[in-house]
């Protein structure tokens, strides 16, 4: 079979490598793709937002399966044009992805469906949303309804700092993102993610991470798009595990199927472990980034198997996912400046990161000659296994001392939360 996965990022680098490695992936293309994924697919300049060049594409090259990678092209209804076209695609419908593309909407859908969540305000301008700041005490969660490539969250400490952040978001500091926003009541416990795949009907759980989002260590500094990851996570107990199928996952995909928007693909939730049981932060619907390269790391299931029972609604017919007992971490290599201005250009040799089975996942490189050099924010992705989070953890960072990128910054500390547990007991 044909494949073609749209993407450029880690999370498509890690998805293309697991998706060459199965016996049904007889080509697999790549758009726009990055060097990284040059060892294992055939790179294609697409225009994703252009339905039709995408679509003659897939005719003319007899693709069997689109992977849709990123959100964007989710939300833009991308999976609806190929499927119009007779063209299997991995990934929700226009209609569906809107559990991502506006946070007000899903958190309207857990009040029909009675999923746990914080009570929230939705507002639709700067005034009504001063005045629904009253309703809530701090700290105060500020989330822009749309797209904001994961930045789209301010958690502001005082009133002052929360009408603050509001005026920016109504004045354009997330683009059309924050045209609305969401204020929601703080939640406190521990963050997870889970992960579940579903073809509308069946729903198999697939498994759960832990990922850090400040930029510094000790979850210090500004927000980012992710600074690493981990997987299992241990403290969603498979008792907690079961309760977001039956609280949160099952919920959501039956009434989607019920109200005419059927969801096919990965659900990703990300969840808030309260002293009450787990609540759903958001929805993603795509594999997280950098989560996604530490359940490819994991995954023993063939995925081109799994995703294409999900595009054909089959996916009760099939084995459930298995996943290796090994931890996986990676540690996200980033830029100079980023999560600002991030400095692009340096130079990047590998030198022996992969020699004792770590993975280097390319997030934001390009070649400049025979030079492989920084392009983007994120920047590399450095991944490994271990029959602990101990041992995941020091194989990681020994693949990353390797690596010289002289403008590259990484945190010290992933995984460390799961670390500290193993060691204490």
């Amino acid at each position: 079979m044909n494949i073609l996965l749209l993407g450029s990022g880690g999370r498509e680098h890690a998805l293309a490598w697991k998706l060459a490695q199965s016996p049904q992936c007889d080509k697999l293309w790549a758009s726009p793709g990055n060097p990284g994924m040059e060892e294992c697919a055939s790179l294609v300049a697409l225009d994703s937002s252009d339905h039709a060049v995408v679509v003659k594409f897939c005719e003319d090259n007899a693709i069997g399966l689109v992977v849709i990678g990123p959100e964007v092209p989710l939300v833009e209804g991308l999976a609806d044009s190929l499927r119009a076209a007779g063209v299997a695609a991995f990934g929700p419908s226009k209609a569906a992805a809107q559990l991502e593309g506006s946070k007000a909407f899903t958190k309207e859908l857990c009040e029909r469906a009675k999923i746990p969540t914080a009570k929230f305000i939705r507002c639709t301008s700067l005034e009504g949303a001063w005045g629904a700041l009253k309703k809530f005490d701090a700290p105060f969660v500020l989330k822009a309804d749309g797209l904001a490539a994961g930045k789209g969250v301010v958690i502001a400490e005082t009133r002052e700092d929360a009408q603050e952040a509001l005026s920016e978001m109504f004045d354009g500091k997330f683009g059309s993102a924050g045209s609305e926003v969401v204020i929601e009541q703080f939640l406190k416990g521990e963050e997870a993610s889970f992960f579940a795949l579903t073809d509308g009907e069946t729903i198999v759980p697939l498994a759960s991470a832990q990922d850090h989002k400040r930029v510094g260590d000790g979850d210090e500094g500004p927000n980012t798009g992710g600074m690493g990851a981990y997987s299992p996570a241990p403290v969603l107990t498979d008792a907690l595990r079961e309760r977001t199928m039956r609280e949160i996952i099952e919920p959501t995909v039956r009434t989607m199927r019920e109200e005419g928007m059927p969801y096919s693909g990965v659900l990703y939730a990300g969840l808030m472990l309260t002293k009450d049981g787990p609540q759903l932060i958001e929805y993603n619907v795509r594999f997280g980034d950098p989560e996604c390269q530490v359940l490819m790391m994991r995954l023993e299931s063939d995925l081109v198997e799994l995703m294409l029972a999900c595009a054909e609604g089959r996916l009760g017919e099939i084995d459930a996912p298995s996943m290796s007992d090994d931890f996986a971490l990676t540690v996200v290599m980033a830029a100079e400046g980023y999560p600002g201005t991030p400095k692009k250009g340096g130079s990047i040799d590998l030198g022996e990161a992969e020699a004792n089975g770590a993975k280097v996942f390319h997030a934001g490189t390009r070649r400049e000659g025979g030079q492989l050099v920084a392009n983007g924010g994120r920047v590399l992705n450095v991944t490994a296994r271990g029959s602990s989070a101990t041992e995941a953890q020091r194989n990681a960072y020994e693949a990353v001392d390797a690596i010289d990128f002289a403008d590259g910054f990484c945190r010290r500390d992933i995984g460390q939360r799961e670390v500290r547990r193993e060691r204490h007991g």
